[in-house]
């Protein structure tokens, strides 16, 4: 899997802390940092294939993929 969108992203130079909230209700400035990522939408498509189980990525927190996950089962 390319991961040159890496360098890219928003989150460079960032406390990845940000990114590992402790409940989803504290994820807004991760949310914030993800809305005016250029690669935002590969990062999530990453997050996704790899079933990443922890942290905000691409906007969004692990409930917010696995209902993502289901959608997309629901409409293959």
């Amino acid at each position: 899997m390319n991961l040159s969108w890496r360098h890219r992203a928003a989150c460079q130079g960032v406390d990845p802390d940000v990114f590992f909230p402790v409940s989803d209700e504290d994820a807004a400035d991760a949310k914030a940092i993800c809305g005016v990522c250029p690669v935002r939408e590969a990062c999530l498509e990453y997050a996704l294939a790899r079933r990443e189980r922890d942290g905000v990525w691409g906007g969004a927190t692990e409930r917010e993929r696995r209902r993502i996950l289901r959608q997309r089962r629901k409409t293959a």
